[in-house]
């Protein structure tokens, strides 16, 4: 018998797991995160995964393919372009889908302010346009077309007051309308799926996590994310006491004075709400350290938030995601 292959007599001692190996607190999130999604496989007909190229449903990519590989997903993917969007995350978005093999659905804001169902807000904020409430006949629409029953998406609670009132699996009625008050209870990790005519769930997975936890788990999983995170060279306006990109879409005014600065993106959703911040981070690793020295919430550099205390929850009430 050959012994080619055999073990040496001599036990090697294994090398000691890297740090970002051995964190029990993100395993139980990716676990209950998965649980989720298979849940969300098992109890609806036509789920659909909310996907924009941004390092939350990235990392929701990442766990749906822990949940059922070596299948397909049982949903496709989704994403409600603004036509504002970045186009590096644009890019990372298309490349990402068609390389795990799974189907993207593209619903587009324009199309909708082009049939007068939908407009664009004027520049009030300092002269920032914005579609964001644009975005919710457009999804609502998506849901009505596609049938879906099941949305998934990558918000989490710490990222907003409004978000933290949220269930992990969140109703929504025949008008694709949120209420906290009809929160149903979620005792054991058991979840309420039944749904009236007309209604949908939202599903949030990552509802536990903070953003830290996500880039030590990008970190973890060696996942890749659109180069918008990490510190580059671009240049930016001030508008509001934020650090705004100069793009197409944001209309100048005579008051700017552009800079180029070294900074990056926290959010890298549309370019006329996503701040950028100074930063030298050009690494994971960096990106983690300056997390957790942050002295201000990831949302606290949205554009959008900040003209009124309520305005998350007043566009989850009428559908926004």
């Amino acid at each position: 018998m050959s012994t080619t292959n055999a073990p040496s007599p001599v036990a090697t001692p294994p090398s000691p797991p890297s740090t970002r190996d051995t964190c029990p607190f993100l395993d139980a999130l990716e676990a209950e995160a998965i649980a989720i999604l298979r849940e969300v496989g098992a109890e609806f007909q036509h789920p659909a995964l909310m996907f924009s190229g941004g390092k939350d449903s990235i990392v929701m990519v990442r766990l749906a393919e822990k949940a059922f590989r070596p299948g397909p997903f049982p949903f496709p993917l989704l994403h409600i372009d603004t036509g504002h969007n970045f186009p590096e995350a644009l890019a990372f978005r298309d490349d990402l889908a068609a390389s795990i093999g799974e189907r993207l659905i593209v619903r587009t804001v324009q199309d909708l302010i082009d049939a007068g169902r939908a407009s664009e807000d004027g520049g009030g904020r300092g002269g920032m346009p914005s579609r964001n409430r644009a975005q919710i006949p457009t999804l609502l629409e998506a849901v009505h077309d596609l049938q879906i029953d099941c949305l998934i998406g990558g918000a989490r609670r710490d990222e907003e007051k409004a978000r933290a009132k949220e269930r992990l699996f969140s109703i929504r009625d025949d008008f694709g309308r949120w209420d906290p008050r009809r929160q149903r209870p979620e005792l054991w990790n058991l979840y309420n799926t039944k749904l009236k005519r007309g209604e949908h769930m939202r599903v949030f997975p990552l509802s536990n996590w903070t953003e830290l936890d996500v880039w030590q788990y990008i970190a973890r999983e060696n996942i890749a994310i659109p180069s918008l995170y990490f510190s580059h060279e671009r240049e930016v306006i001030t508008r509001n006491g934020k650090l705004v990109p100069t793009a197409w879409c944001i209309p100048p005014l005579p008051t700017d004075k552009p800079q180029t600065k070294r900074v990056r993106f926290r959010t890298v959703g549309d370019m006329t709400c996503s701040a950028a911040v100074e930063s030298e981070a050009l690494t994971i690793d960096d990106i983690v350290a300056e997390i957790s020295a942050a002295t201000t919430s990831e949302r606290g550099g949205r554009i959008d938030d900040t003209h009124s205390e309520t305005a998350m929850e007043d566009r989850k009430r009428e559908g926004y995601f």
